[in-house]
């Protein structure tokens, strides 16, 4: 195993499941670069030709989003190996990447009415249908997370409130409360079982996976007539703008959200801010007498 290799390897260590897979995609393209461009992955590398594979990136069609997303691999590989000293200095730290402007989501979100004709048509299909809708749409769980809840993550009572504990992005554990209509319809979900998964295949009853939460959510958009695509995240978008929108503060809708960073929560209230908020209305008001 060469210097490059075990660097690698050690670094990867660092991480687990999807994050892992995603790094070391990541981290496979590079070491193809360096081998098609006679370089070593690791010594000898110069931020001339860590640009240069970023410039690639772009050249092969990526978007300046994707081109920073395959990067992360990339720069911390550089980071720990410099740390561990295993080379003088780090050649992607002072990499120019493209510049991403993130004040506003292009995620097609639900809006009041449309979140609540939703969820009563999902809960029209089946009770696994409406138990998911309400996962992902009140409780803005993942469209990895919703599938993990089992029966018992729900089985709590803390301070008077029904509590649902998960695991989510990360690692991170979390409880949330469960209002009465969302604990109706996963109790509608669980009927007569008493462990396992609580969101079940309506036709094999074989627990969901990632892939059947978004043809299941795809289903319920296309039964509600909504004339565009929703995805999961798309539920967990409504559930958080829903929640600015009926006045719940930024602090709290972090909470809600699990946000590591407030600033994350707050692209999404400017993202509705933008066109609620947006100061043309005022303008319009203001010069229309005249």
């Amino acid at each position: 195993m060469t210097s490059a290799q075990l660097a690698a390897v050690s670094y990867l260590a660092r991480y687990s499941g999807r994050t892992h897979t995603l790094y070391a995609f990541q981290l496979r393209e590079w070491f193809a670069w360096c081998e098609r461009n006679g370089l070593d992955a690791l010594t000898g590398v110069q931020r001339a030709h860590v640009e240069l594979y970023i410039r690639q990136l772009g050249d092969r069609g990526l978007m300046d989003s994707s081109v920073n997303t395959m990067m992360h691999a990339v720069r911390g590989y550089f980071r720990f190996a410099h740390i561990d000293g295993l080379i003088t200095a780090d050649p992607a730290v002072y990499a120019r990447l493209p510049k991403i402007h993130r004040d506003e989501t292009r995620t097609q979100g639900l809006d009041r009415l449309e979140l609540i004709r939703f969820l009563q048509v999902a809960q029209t299909l089946t009770v696994h249908h409406g138990a998911l809708a309400y996962l992902l749409g009140i409780n803005a769980l993942r469209a990895s997370e919703a599938p993990a809840v089992r029966i018992e993550d729900y089985a709590d009572t803390m301070r008077g409130h029904r509590v649902l504990h998960l695991v989510g992005k990360g690692n991170k554990p979390a409880t949330m409360p469960l209002t009465v209509p969302v604990l109706r319809v996963l109790e509608a979900c669980r009927g007569q079982r008493t462990s396992g998964c609580l969101v079940l295949r309506p036709v094999s009853g074989k627990p969901i996976d990632r892939r059947d939460v978004y043809r299941m959510v795809a289903r319920i958009a296309k039964t509600a007539g909504i004339p565009r695509h929703i995805s999961p995240h798309s539920l967990r978008h409504a559930a958080i703008t829903n929640a600015l929108d009926a006045g719940v503060p930024i602090r709290d809708a972090q909470i809600l959200a699990r946000h590591a960073d407030p600033r994350t929560t707050e692209h999404y209230d400017r993202a509705r801010g933008n066109l609620d908020r947006h100061g043309v209305h005022f303008l319009t008001a203001y010069v229309a007498g005249v």
